[in-house]
């Protein structure tokens, strides 16, 4: 997979197909290839999945931070050309989607929100990345991700699909160990960015598993109030892991949320034209 180089640092991306473009962020503990089979209905579109640094075949970077990542998501756009783009981003993916909004408004045609929100961290929630940090460098990452897995998932998915999960701790088992503690970290000091969603002037679009054990329902549901355009899908049933919980639903979901984007940023431009 081809790469670019950011402040001395490898960065891992694919990119494939022709048309209006996608990039899809992955999660913490996660790395593009969460995204190899979910991407294959889409076929009239350019897609572009980005490795985020200490993940994947990406290194880590020094004193990571969302806005660093989204700074790389550009240098990505700039890199294969690409003016404009229809922005998905799971979990911690939604948080580094964030700071690009805030940052490269004008690089977006719309913005997905899967399984993610725009608050900081609570002060318990501080406590508790801080604690995880302490146990990795005590145990090792290994036993860190054996533990994060499961809870990513319902019961009911997880019994039946254990060679999945299984399948995900083992590859985040070989990303280095200050991939991890720094994504932890990024997460830990990330900013407030629900004034990146008041503002927005692209559609938003807002993926929330109802059962989901990471994301807080009622903080999820506060924050689709926020931009003017909203799309929002709440699946019931369905954890952290929509990609793989309910595939074909979120499939659907986002191929019509980058068509509407589409037409959406189409009928901006010929407003501008005609003013």
């Amino acid at each position: 997979m081809p790469k670019i180089n950011f402040k001395e640092r490898k960065v891992n991306y694919s990119s494939r197909g022709k048309g209006a473009a996608i990039v899809f962020l992955h999660g913490f503990c996660e790395d593009s290839s969460v995204w190899d089979d979910f991407i294959s209905v889409f076929k009239s579109n350019k897609i572009i999945r980005i490795d985020l640094p200490g993940f994947g075949n990406s290194e880590p970077m020094e004193n990571p931070s969302v806005e660093l990542f989204a700074d790389i998501v550009k240098s990505v756009l700039n890199h294969l050309e690409i003016r404009t783009c229809t922005l998905i981003g799971h979990s911690m993916g939604g948080y580094v989607c964030l700071a690009f909004a805030k940052k490269y408004a004008s690089s977006l045609n719309g913005l997905g929100i899967f399984h993610s929100f725009p608050y900081a961290d609570s002060k318990e929630k501080k406590a508790i990345r801080a604690k995880s940090i302490e146990f990795i460098k005590k145990n090792s990452h290994f036993h860190y991700v054996k533990q994060l897995f499961p809870n990513l998932f319902p019961p009911a998915f997880l019994s039946s699909n254990n060679f999945l999960v299984n399948k995900m701790i083992h590859r985040a088992s070989s990303f280095p160990q200050a991939g991890i503690i720094g994504g932890l970290e990024l997460m830990m000091n990330r900013p407030d960015n629900s004034t990146v969603l008041k503002n927005i002037e692209c559609p938003v679009l807002f993926i929330i598993g109802k059962d989901d054990e990471v994301i807080p329902f009622d903080k999820s549901m506060e924050q689709t109030a926020l931009p003017d355009i909203a799309h929002i899908h709440v699946l019931e049933g369905v954890g952290h892991m929509g990609m793989f919980e309910a595939t074909k639903e979120t499939r659907k979901i986002i191929k019509q949320f980058v068509k509407h984007c589409y037409d959406f940023s189409k009928t901006e431009i010929s407003k501008k034209i005609n003013i």
